[in-house]
């Protein structure tokens, strides 16, 4: 909270300064990314903030205060709840302490376009509004799955005997399928590896050339499993001071972030090219190991949200899922 403290401050100074040069009708926004700028990940809020100043000139602009290294990635949560800054893009993987119920949004597999048609979205809007304060204004991801990567050879949905780095989001399924689990920070995943500490551990389909964690990987494992989910949050108190035709600004940009989803299917194709380059090879699961390896990553997945979150898991399920 210190460190939050220090951050609000810092940002006040800098909101004095910005107010300086807007419209009296213009309202701007402190943002935060919690990814490294210029990554994969980062890139579609990056385009995003740059679509709203350019499309909402003299109604709505952000400032983008930059990435991780302006808040620390599970500060964020805390960050945007508390209004120390306006608006965060952020996996719910670094706030479960505040919503239990975002494990169950990488288990979606349902389009945002339906879900905002079937009352999903109305759900995971009330859920953030009531437990962290803000408003769920769009969810980017879409499309792109995880992935286990290994040094070792896995040719079927076994991992007995390997050890694996893991984060909460597939803690569950890997340990499932047998294998031990260790957590370090993605600072240290390489060195890990290289160090033979590990023998694999998960990730998205993008974004691992970002990172250098291609010069010790050998291997991906197919089929992808869950789905990525950054979301776009904005502090409740400051969504309802906005006019309503600044939110419904903000709205219409959230559908057009929520739009950029479309682009992951060849995005994922050249990641998996990138890596074929790098000398990555592939390992297939077919049959009756590849159908173990889904059903087993989606009922351990529930099984996490209905341990967390057990008034809600079975409406979640319902409206997120196809069974």
């Amino acid at each position: 909270m210190k460190l939050l403290k220090k951050v609000a401050s810092a940002l006040a100074v800098a909101t004095i300064f910005a107010a300086g040069s807007a419209s009296a009708d213009e309202v701007v926004l402190r943002a935060v990314n919690a990814f490294q700028p210029g990554s994969v990940v980062a890139k579609p809020f990056e385009r995003f903030v740059e679509h709203v100043n350019k499309e909402g000139k003299g109604l709505v602009q952000i400032n983008l205060i930059g990435g991780p290294s302006a808040i620390p990635p599970f500060e964020i949560g805390n960050a945007v709840s508390s209004g120390v800054v306006d608006m965060a893009y952020v996996t719910s993987a670094f706030y479960p302490n505040l919503l239990p119920e975002g494990a169950a949004i990488k288990l979606t597999e349902r389009p945002m376009s339906e879900l905002r048609e079937n009352g999903g979205w109305e759900l995971l809007n009330e859920l953030h509004n009531k437990k962290m304060n803000v408003w769920y204004l769009a969810r980017s991801g879409e499309g792109v799955p995880f992935h286990l990567y290994v040094n070792k050879p896995v040719e079927k949905a076994d991992l007995s005997g390997l050890t694996l780095r893991v984060t909460p989001v597939y803690r569950s399924f890997f340990e499932k399928l047998g294998a031990n689990a260790i957590q370090t920070p993605p600072s240290e995943v390489y060195t890990t590896l290289e160090r033979g500490v590990a023998d694999g551990y998960g990730w998205p389909i993008q974004g691992i050339l970002d990172l250098g964690w291609h010069e010790v990987t050998k291997a991906r494992v197919d089929p992808g499993f869950y789905q990525v989910e950054v979301n776009a949050l904005v502090n409740l108190d400051k969504w309802n001071s906005l006019t309503d035709e600044q939110r419904a600004f903000l709205t219409e940009m959230g559908l057009w972030l929520e739009g950029l989803n479309a682009e992951n299917a060849a995005i994922n194709e050249a990641e998996k090219k990138k890596q074929a380059d790098a000398g990555m090879v592939v390992y297939e699961l077919t049959g009756a190991e590849r159908e173990k390896w889904i059903n087993q990553a989606r009922e351990s997945g529930w099984a996490e949200v209905e341990e967390v979150a057990p008034e809600s898991a079975a409406r979640l399920r319902e409206l997120l899922a196809k069974e």
